[in-house]
């Protein structure tokens, strides 16, 4: 086991306690993935960024990044590449993604048919590990890390795609400032494909709280033109799964907090 699986086990063992981030600003941090043999590993570098955009908070390694890695599965690519034609791929975009650990292992997991584009904000630092971390892995011929701020003109991330949109577009720990919501969900409709089977899958910490979460989940129903097709709360390190209720919030406290995520999954209204 890599070091910082040990810790985190040992953490979750002894006392219960569940981190909601691994690794700090430049450390390396190495992610395997069990759902293929021999299994795959990718390494990466923990990005920093300049002084002044700190409040991304992009320089960990966050426990939603490494549950949306550990269950790729969930994201039905087979069902898309197998939808194709030999010609064509399927197109995956990550919004905010630090260090790529998602993006990255779709890129390995997936070494033809898929193509994914991986952005965060363009903070040089950022871009550059990213950058880094993608060529590191050997997938720079099938996942193209941008700078991409939210709410700025699409055509940075769509490139070839700018009539058609993502196949799929996923992010994880993206709703903690309910201030940047509405221009998220402007982003969202702007990078998504418009088709039926077109999702947007998003994994989210309790660290902020659930009327954070809710806060979004709101906005989406005022009029955004997209709709929540799925929302379940699920053990972080567990297979344990329940219904999303808000009101769970006045009956935890932050240890309760820290053993779940919420996985939603968006699509068009009315697809």
């Amino acid at each position: 086991m890599d070091s910082e699986d040990i810790l985190f086990d040992s953490l979750h063992t002894l006392y219960d306690y569940h981190p909601i981030t691994l690794t700090t600003q430049g450390a390396l941090f190495t992610h395997t993935s069990t759902s293929t043999y021999p299994p795959i590993s990718i390494t990466l570098r923990t990005p920093d960024t300049h002084a002044s955009n700190w409040s991304l908070h992009a320089n960990s390694i966050w426990v939603s990044s490494i549950y949306l890695a550990d269950h790729i599965a969930d994201l039905n690519l087979d069902l898309y590449i197998n939808s194709k034609s030999d010609s064509e791929q399927v197109s995956v975009l990550e919004l905010g993604a630090s260090a790529g650990l998602p993006s990255i292992l779709i890129a390995k997991l997936f070494p033809t048919g898929v193509l994914v584009t991986v952005t965060d904000y363009p903070d040089e630092e950022l871009l550059k590990t990213l950058k880094n971390n993608v060529e590191g892995n050997n997938v720079a011929d099938r996942c193209n890390a941008l700078p991409y701020a939210w709410g700025s003109d699409p055509v940075v991330v769509l490139g070839d795609n700018s009539s058609r949109g993502f196949d799929v577009v996923i992010a994880a720990d993206t709703l903690w400032n309910p201030d940047l919501h509405p221009i998220f969900i402007d982003t969202l409709k702007s990078t998504l494909k418009k088709s039926s089977s077109s999702r947007i899958h998003l994994v989210v910490g309790l660290h902020t709280g659930r009327y954070t979460i809710q806060a979004f989940l709101t906005h989406i129903e005022q009029n955004s033109g997209l709709q929540l097709k799925s929302i379940s709360e699920r053990e972080a390190t567990g297979s344990g799964t329940r219904p999303w209720d808000v009101s769970r919030s006045e009956e935890e406290d932050e240890r309760k907090r820290r053993r779940w995520i919420i996985w939603m999954t968006l699509a068009w209204e009315s697809q």
